[in-house]
């Protein structure tokens, strides 16, 4: 009885284990199917329902635990190991890198000959997860024992470099203050599916894509969450949408990402279509009928080149550019920056690729200019960031960009941020929105931003009236790159201000015409604590052209043109000015008193002024720029005699002096 007992068991045991068998196979079958199709949310409860038949807990992952029976413990341990990576890489395909992180930690212990990716990707969804400089120093620890193990020479040692630079530059960069304010918006528009791309079109309305549940498609019982234009409402950072935008949508495809023109009758937009996981985007124009649109028209081959990708468009508020992203041939690399001119009509120029200081070899994504400021801002992940899509800014206009530069924290996060709206095209930098998955397991929701202004100015006078000087023309410029951040005038106050970054080093150029420039540097450092600095007061000297004017206190040993010590200090201003006024051509002039020949006056006069050239150029000032000459007693300024004949020595003095006046400026 015991033996028949001990062989039921040993029967029942066999069966339990072979139905779990079965189970793990049913479940990693069909998930696999799904992960083959790239339904990667579906694969991954299939994988995790796989995952529940083995005896194994998370975290407590041994070999030696799945199984005692040697025959079939490799195999046993190579499910497992497959089902855990494919789960790990099925969150991550569809965005969950909190879930996908903790699976890719477990991955880490697997044979690294079988799994080699496994610290690349767990060291990716660390730093997708950071929200301090502490996670990103996780992170860059990930990535580094990924660098020092891993042998390829590809895409991801390439990426692994970029990473790691990414973690270093966010390190140091949420050191800094933030620049930016940036809340969630309130209201419904941020509930369920996908919400991005907003399109103001006036102070309380805009549009934007969302990829909400469509309730007429659910009771189809087919796919509910198509993107599509919708309209909201509000204001204050609170805004609400039930409405679709009245624009047709085509049967089998979706539509959204667009741009309006600033007469807003027309508008550009997105279409795309998807086949196993892949899109097939091309660009469309609707034009406005009172409160709807026309059936968009697909823009001509010249745009959407045929069997590329064209999508997300910008109009500038000028209505000068169209600006859009495509992976046609001819760009630097996957989807770059392309523009065509908007020419008379609402006819396009064939697209212009934005080049290679703007664009990467990575994604590029989401443009917009600001024609005023002359700034485009848009994102990439082929530069260094935060991770993921980063905004970046650069200087300039459609014949040349400056390097672009990262927009800083908290406007970046560690995830994808892109889309910048501008509230005002006044102001377009001020105040805006952005879209980001920063908050969201999935999804792009929108965020209201702002900038943090901090004000750095200053006064300009007249140095002889010491009165406020109007209309000279102040520059500021980033003292490290050297570009132009912006101009002003000022007015009869004779104030000016910028609004600058905190923790950066600026110079400013003060010009006006028959003004002698001047420049200085500053550091806006202690703007951290505070919102506005002023920098010194600038005074401007007026001059004349081919007018003299005396430098005072230049002395030369007697009878000889060799300089004093004291002399090459005074003239060491009129070097700074030079330098101040890099155009200005000036001439250097000598004069004596009546002592002595005409001919030996004029010989050391001669001799003088070239004295004082000759330093100048020893300084570094080009040769072309200054030149001597010698005036001898034939110009005296005051008599060198009395009326009763008598030597005047002050005279005598004020006639030995040293001049220079501006040929050319």
């Amino acid at each position: 009885m015991k033996k028949l007992t001990l062989i039921l068991l040993f029967i029942a045991g066999c069966s339990l284990n072979s139905l779990r068998a079965q189970m793990i196979y049913d479940y990693k079958r069909t998930a696999d199917m799904y992960f083959e199709q790239k339904d990667y949310y579906s694969a991954a409860q299939y994988y995790s329902k796989a995952l529940g038949t083995f005896t194994v807990k998370p975290g407590e992952y041994r070999p030696y635990q799945l199984d005692k029976d040697g025959k079939s413990k490799q195999k046993k341990l190579k499910d497992y190991e497959t089902v855990v990576y494919r789960l790990a890489e099925s969150y991550r395909m569809y965005y969950d890198y909190a879930n996908a992180e903790k699976w890719y930690a477990e991955t880490v212990n697997f044979d690294p000959v079988q799994f080699p990716l496994a610290r690349f990707w767990y060291a990716s969804c660390i730093r997708a997860n950071a929200k301090t400089a502490a996670d990103y120093e996780r992170a860059l620890a990930q990535f580094q024992q990924f660098k020092q193990g891993y042998k390829g020479t590809d895409e991801y040692s390439n990426r692994t470099a970029l990473e790691i630079q990414n973690c270093e530059f966010a390190i140091n960069e949420m050191e800094f203050p933030p620049r930016y304010e940036v809340v969630k918006v309130t209201g419904n528009i941020n509930q369920g599916g996908a919400n991005y791309a907003p399109v103001p079109v006036s102070n309380n309305t805009f549009y934007f894509t969302s990829s909400r549940p469509d309730s007429s498609l659910i009771e189809k019982k087919t796919n509910p969450f198509i993107n599509t234009l919708y309209v909201a409402r509000g204001g204050q950072n609170s805004f609400d949408s039930n409405e679709k935008l009245a624009i047709p949508m085509e049967k089998g495809m979706e539509q959204g990402a667009a741009a309006i023109t600033p007469d807003g009758n027309t508008m550009y937009l997105t279409r795309w279509t998807k086949k196993d996981g892949n899109k097939q985007s091309s660009l469309y124009r609707s034009t406005r009928s009172g409160n709807s649109w026309s059936e968009p028209q697909q823009l001509d081959a010249s745009v959407n080149a045929p069997g590329y990708n064209s999508k997300e468009p910008y109009v500038t508020s000028d209505g000068k550019y169209l600006l859009f992203v495509s992976d046609r041939p001819g760009g630097k690399g996957k989807f770059d920056i392309w523009y065509s001119t908007i020419n008379a009509g609402g006819t396009l120029s064939a697209p212009n690729n934005m080049g290679n200081t703007i664009n990467t070899t990575e994604e590029e994504s989401a443009p917009f200019y600001d024609p005023v400021k002359q700034i485009l801002i848009y994102s990439t992940n082929g530069r260094v960031g935060f991770g993921g899509l980063d905004f970046f800014s650069s200087k300039g206009n459609f014949g040349g960009w400056s390097v672009p530069e990262n927009m800083g924290y908290p406007l970046n996060s560690a995830k994808d941020d892109q889309y910048y709206a501008a509230l005002s095209s006044a102001n377009a930098l001020q105040k805006g929105f952005i879209s980001s998955d920063r908050e969201s397991i999935c999804c792009l929701e929108i965020f209201a931003v702002k900038r943090k202004a901090r004000l750095a100015g200053g006064l300009v006078l007249d140095c002889e009236t010491n009165q406020p000087l109007s209309g000279a023309k102040i520059t500021l410029l980033d003292s490290t790159q050297r570009n132009v951040i912006e101009t002003q005038t000022t007015s009869g106050t004779g104030r000016y201000s910028f609004e600058v970054e905190m923790n950066r080093k600026y110079k400013v150029v003060v010009e006006k015409d028959n003004y002698f420039s001047k420049n200085f540097n500053f550091s806006s450092e202690q703007l951290s604590m505070v919102d506005s600095m002023m920098n010194p007061t600038v005074c401007l000297k007026r001059f004349e052209i081919n007018k003299p004017i005396v430098i005072n206190d230049i002395f030369y040993d007697y009878n000889k043109a060799t300089l004093r010590p004291e002399s090459k200090l005074v003239l060491d201003s009129l070097y700074y000015l030079l330098l101040d006024n890099p155009k200005m051509e000036i001439e250097l002039g000598a004069h004596t008193d009546s002592k002595g020949t005409d001919a030996y006056n004029l010989k050391l006069s001669n001799a003088r002024a070239k004295s004082c050239v000759d330093y100048l150029v020893g300084k570094g000032i080009p040769t072309a720029r200054v030149i001597s000459k010698g005036y001898g007693e034939s110009r005296p300024i005051a008599p060198n005699t009395l009326p009763n004949g008598k030597d005047n020595p002050d005279g005598r003095q004020l006639n030995r002096r040293t001049e220079f006046k501006v040929l050319k400026n």
